[in-house]
């Protein structure tokens, strides 16, 4: 039975990934505006994403962090952390248009950020390690193609990740 569960996931992705690479087609003129640098964050009042119980790692969102700039990208800085205190913060932007995030900085407990360098979009879909920007997309960044209507918006949503359907 697990081998059919893990075909079928394989499937879905391969689906989800030829329907955003047509989408990214539609618009080939898109270009994204230059990312601010890595924003100071706070480990204290995250917005906790909800990945399941079995997570090792338990992620929130620095709710000081998130914005939607013009060309429609979300950014934000999430925060990991692990039984033992360990944290890493990354900070990311995923763009909803096309089902894909991108990782500007990454930064350690001691809160130094160090930049990537020539970050990449990635498909949120394709990247199973990364499923704290796919559970952001699907719990309130993205509204279908697009981003929420705005910022408190999406925090609004992340707050109360079983309103799916509630207008954003």
């Amino acid at each position: 039975m697990r081998r059919l569960e893990r075909l079928a996931a394989a499937l879905l992705a391969c689906v989800a990934c030829s329907a955003f690479a047509q989408l990214a087609a539609e618009n080939p003129d898109w270009k994204e505006i230059q990312a601010p640098p890595a924003p100071a964050f706070s480990t204290r009042g995250l917005v906790v994403l909800d990945l399941g119980a079995n997570q090792a790692l338990k992620f929130g969102v620095d709710p000081a962090t998130v914005s939607i700039s013009k060309d429609g990208v979300v950014r934000y800085v999430v925060v990991a952390s692990s039984a033992s205190g360990a944290t890493n913060a990354m900070y990311e932007g995923i763009r909803c248009a096309t089902g894909e995030f991108k990782t500007y900085a990454r930064a350690t407990t001691s809160g130094t950020w160090n930049t990537v360098e020539d970050p990449q979009w990635l498909s949120l879909y394709a990247n199973l390690p990364s499923r704290h920007a796919l559970a952001l997309a699907e719990q309130g960044v993205c509204n279908g193609k697009a981003p929420a209507n705005s910022v408190e918006a999406i925090l609004r949503q992340l707050k109360n990740p079983q309103q799916q359907y509630e207008r954003r």
